[in-house]
């Protein structure tokens, strides 16, 4: 049976269709209200409106099917696939940056907020998304200035004697010392998460209605606790300029150049506009199949879901999509194509933002490249470095020495390929020796095959370095696979008669030439270079401080008598540090698994016997 006599053989009711390529392979996932009606009309597709879905059908050699029983399963059963198989052809999501949120759990005794990465259904509450984690605690630190929530573990604070210092300076009500009932302290929760959502009115009024009833108790230091937080609240959403009336709104921007798309989404909670979002993917089939497959995977992902979604192109799945939206919701959601008015002077803003970030993003690409090509030609490399490693060593007197090994791809941090590695070969101090090892860790043949070789190798380092460098790489076979060089820091030059601190230029040490090669001050590649390799040694410094903190913890503990490995690793495992072992109350310690009271007495007792 060919293709066509099979595809006529397909039901009329909804389900999931597979296409397959020659390989067998899954390239492409799609859902339909009838599988037979819709997958008939790929192959009847024509004109340059349709190009890109004959791009696909040329590799489709067979397709399969699973029914479903409504629309809204078969939305579901689509995301599911998408994300257990990865087709090629349907879409990637990936944001542009990685972004934060402020996560609070209301259940939570004495709630706190802390800024996470994920945001999984624990039935606590997330606000955001922010560009960055600095955005985030910056959120944070004006949000405690009005709500003086805890900052630190209740563990840590239960255990100090007196209340810390952001108490004293008026940014924590000092739940952990009974300075602050539960009950005012429920209050100034359930006000920062109204205050987060964007419903700073609501919050003023209800502030203020506490204000008036104290006052009318006579209760006048309350009265003017409750003044206080409305006058800084007051100031805070005067600022906040009201671009909706109504409740809370996504608005879908959209921008296509050739197989890329830029998404941008804006978010206005209760009426006011309060940040953006943007999605760079790469799209190869139609632009409103496009918006459906991002809402399908942006929404279904633990995503707080507005009461409202604008978006610039209408979609088939529109209704499923609200219903299978209200459904993760709990209340009703509307997806709207607005026409006119406000809300489409919000979606043409939303598609500018999205026609910008591409433009950036394509600024960006030519000025990266620009760098690399300048480092090329000035350090005399044999091919442009678009993969760059650099590597860094770190010790205390040769103890807990480690190797960092960090990657830019294209002039960006390439965080996902960083590796360090602990030094077990080398006793002492001998930078050249533990140098020695970490390439031949990163070299050998087996990681090769696991990894790719960079354009160039950047060491941290003189003259020396880069020799002991390039004797490995030759033990190794690998000259002239890759460019080395080592870059040294600026030192300070010691002139009494000096007005001011006169230091030299970093210097780059290239095979085959006695002197250094000297860039430019703050030049775009010599800027680059000292980048990848601050990088380097910050991520060196921090796995090094981890390794003595853990054997601050082991050694510590060690000396108390009864704690075998066994519990010295649970230990270990659950306070992360002696200090924070330290500051453990005996329960808290009796929580570890494997601990016995008793124990738990001798471990407070050995640490604080000094």
């Amino acid at each position: 049976m060919n293709l066509e006599e099979k595809i006529r053989m397909f039901p009329t009711s909804p389900g999931v269709y597979l296409m397959r390529d020659a390989g067998g392979e899954i390239i492409y996932v799609g859902k339909a209200r009838s599988l037979r009606q819709r997958v008939r009309s790929y192959f009847n597709a024509s004109g340059d409106s349709r190009y890109h879905i004959k791009f696909l059908m040329a590799k489709v050699v067979d397709i399969d099917v699973v029914l479903t029983d409504t629309e809204k399963e078969a939305l579901l059963l689509e995301n599911t696939l998408i994300k257990q198989h990865h087709p090629r052809y349907n879409m990637s999501l990936k944001d542009d940056k990685t972004y934060f949120s402020l996560r609070i759990d209301p259940h939570e005794e004495f709630a706190r907020f802390t800024v996470v990465r994920k945001r999984p259904r624990d039935g606590a509450r997330y606000f955001g998304p922010y560009s960055s984690g600095v955005a985030a605690r910056e959120v944070l630190r004006q949000m405690i200035r009005i709500f003086p929530l805890r900052h630190y573990p209740l563990a840590a604070c239960m255990s100090r004697k007196r209340p810390c210092l952001y108490h004293q300076i008026g940014q924590c009500s000092a739940p952990c010392h009974g300075l602050i009932t539960r009950e005012s302290y429920a209050v100034l929760v359930d006000g920062a998460m109204l205050f987060l959502e964007g419903k700073g009115r609501q919050l003023m009024a209800e502030f203020k209605r506490r204000m008036i009833d104290a006052s009318e108790r006579m209760l006048y230091e309350e009265a003017a606790h409750w003044r206080n937080l409305l006058r800084s609240i007051e100031t805070t959403v005067e600022k906040q300029k009201v671009v909706l009336h109504g409740g809370d709104s996504d608005v879908v921007g959209f921008y296509r150049d050739g197989k890329r798309i830029e998404l941008a989404l804006l978010f206005i909670r209760a009426g006011v506009l309060i940040g953006s979002r943007l999605f760079p993917v790469s799209w190869e089939l139609d632009d409103a199949t496009a918006i459906s497959a991002f809402l399908k995977q942006y929404y279904t992902d633990s995503i707080f879901i507005p009461e409202e979604i604008l978006l610039p192109l209408d979609i088939e799945d529109k209704a499923a999509l609200a219903e299978l939206f209200g459904e993760l919701k709990g209340s009703k959601v509307s997806i709207i194509l607005p026409q006119r008015g406000t809300k489409r002077e919000l979606v043409d803003l939303a598609g500018k933002n999205a026609l910008s970030a591409c433009r950036e993003r394509d600024e960006k690409k030519a000025s990266a490249e620009a760098v690399l090509t300048a480092l090329f030609d000035r350090l005399q490399l044999a091919r442009i470095p678009q993969r760059m490693e650099c590597y860094d060593i770190s010790t205390i007197q040769g103890r807990f020495s480690v190797g960092s090994c960090v990657v830019f791809t294209s002039g960006t941090a390439d965080r996902g390929n960083y590796r360090h590695y602990r030094i077990k070969t080398v006793d002492g101090q001998d930078d050249f020796a533990m140098l020695r090892e970490v390439f031949l860790r990163r070299f050998s043949v087996d990681t090769r095959e696991k990894s790719a070789l960079p354009d160039l190798v950047v060491v941290d380092g003189g003259i020396g370095q880069l020799n002991a460098v390039l004797e490995v790489i030759a033990e190794l076979g690998l000259t002239g696979c890759f460019d080395v060089v080592s870059l040294a820091k600026s030192r300070v030059r010691h002139d009494a008669a000096a007005t001011a601190v006169l230091k030299s230029d970093e210097r780059v040490f290239i095979p085959g030439r006695k002197n250094p090669v000297v860039l430019r001050q703050n030049s775009a590649p010599l800027l680059l270079l000292t980048a990848i390799r601050d990088e380097a040694h910050r991520f060196a410094i921090g796995y090094h401080r981890k390794l003595r903190g853990k054997e601050g913890l082991v050694s510590g503990v060690e000396m108390i008598p009864g704690i075998g490995p066994k519990r010295r690793s649970a230990l270990l495992k659950h306070f992360g540090s002696l200090r924070s072992l330290k500051e453990a109350t005996v329960e808290e310690i009796l929580a570890v698994p494997g601990m016995n009271r008793t124990t738990a007495e001798a471990v407070r007792k050995g640490l604080h016997s000094d």
